[in-house]
């Protein structure tokens, strides 16, 4: 039997707790099963009145349909600063250990790493740096990249959680490149696209207007899609942020690489807000999230959809099956 998703518990006080029991609800008899991890007062608390702890994540599978699946690390509880933090590194370790076929992480306030002693900006960042050691395939990339995929559109951020002052700097051949090379080996190895096309979206008005309205593009952006082309990817650009996301233009590429978080995160959530999953790329390990954040506003209103984390389980399951078949080669 497959090995479970390891579901991390998140903020304890956010929509997690809630939308995983909905979730589970959802797909308690069609899959893919998945295990939660942490404490489980949060999802009694959530209403939760079938759980069944486990003693490994491998039971959960069996479990799964007539009940949510628990799996506490010892000495784990949901009120420790460092739970939050604790419940992550416990689900890529089970990944990594192959005890679980992936990690998807409810939502966390980034003040809870914070909180835990840790620097990392965010899930991102920290998932990466748990799985650092983790070999990945021979002539892939190692990340992270912040990928968000609906049905709709795929976008992919060259800079994630930075003022705008700083993007620019960060603008440069060669990070641009190694993005649009995660991207076309992320829709090949996790979304079974045979030939890749990578639009790239621009930094400034118009694409730069040939250094009239800024030096990145052209100086930057244009020879790192020239040096993507050398090595094999259908890439394009770079191409206005305000022309790449037209709906002509849609079914033109498989996904967009865009240069800084709102340029890429505002066109998909317009498209699909509710169905739109957030994706670590260039890791050894399938990790999925939530779009959206912890939603104190709305706990215990039982309002929360759970719908974007239905969607993340499910692009877990599709994104490790995917890398199964990659990887194994020609049948």
């Amino acid at each position: 039997m497959d090995a479970p998703l390891a579901l991390t518990m998140g903020d304890p006080a956010g929509v997690g707790p809630e939308i995983t029991l909905k979730a589970w609800s959802a797909l308690r008899e069609s899959g893919p099963p998945f295990v939660w991890i942490g404490p489980a007062e949060p999802l009694r608390a959530a209403g939760a009145v079938t759980i069944a702890a486990v003693d490994a994540p491998a039971d959960a599978a069996a479990a799964f349909a007539e009940a949510i699946p628990v799996w506490t690390p010892p000495g784990a509880s949901a009120e420790s600063p460092n739970g939050v933090a604790e419940m992550i590194a416990a689900a890529v370790d089970l990944t990594l250990q192959g005890e679980a076929s992936a990690v998807v992480t409810n939502p966390i306030r980034k003040a809870s790493l914070a909180a835990a002693g840790l620097t990392y900006p965010g899930h991102t960042e920290y998932v990466a740096a748990l799985s650092a050691d983790a070999a990945l395939p021979h002539g892939f990339d190692r990340g992270p990249a912040m990928m968000m995929r609906s049905a709709a559109l795929t976008t992919v951020l060259a800079t994630i959680h930075l003022p705008l002052r700083a993007v620019p700097e960060l603008i440069t051949r060669e990070n641009v490149l190694r993005v649009i090379l995660l991207t076309e080996q992320s829709l090949r190895r996790d979304f079974g696209v045979e030939r890749p096309r990578v639009l790239v979206c621009g930094l400034n008005p118009h694409a730069g207007e040939d250094g009239l309205l800024g030096a990145e593009d052209r100086a930057e952006i244009t020879p790192a899609v020239e040096a993507a082309r050398d090595a094999g990817v259908d890439a394009v650009g770079p191409v206005a942020g305000d022309a790449a996301f037209r709906s002509g233009a849609l079914s033109s590429f498989d996904a967009a690489v865009a240069m800084y978080h709102d340029q890429g995160l505002i066109p998909v959530k317009t498209l699909d807000f509710h169905g739109t999953v957030n994706v670590t790329i260039g890791l050894p390990i399938v990790r999925t999230s939530p779009d959206h954040g912890v939603g104190l506003d709305i706990v215990g209103k039982g309002i929360a959809r759970p719908d974007s984390l239905i969607a993340a389980l499910k692009t877990a399951d599709e994104m490790t099956r995917n890398r199964a078949r990659f990887d194994a080669g020609p049948a």
